[in-house]
């Protein structure tokens, strides 16, 4: 498989972030920004309900950086 797959790479962000590192973490890896991803799960929890349980699922499920 490749090693240059963000989603194996995945953490949370200990740099940037701003309650848990999720948005911090996915702007590290991947190209978007995390403003971009803060304000996607804003919109997603204000219109259509389910950013705020995404984000509380990845704030669980997904590991701090360095313990990969």
């Amino acid at each position: 498989m490749d090693e240059n797959n963000w989603l194996q790479q995945f953490s949370k962000s200990q740099r940037d972030k701003w309650i848990g590192g999720v948005c911090g973490g996915l702007g590290e890896h991947t190209p978007i920004p995390s403003w971009f991803w803060r304000f996607l799960f804003v919109f997603l929890f204000l219109f259509y309900g389910f950013g705020f349980l995404l984000y509380i699922l990845l704030w669980i499920f997904v590991p701090k950086s360095g313990s990969t």
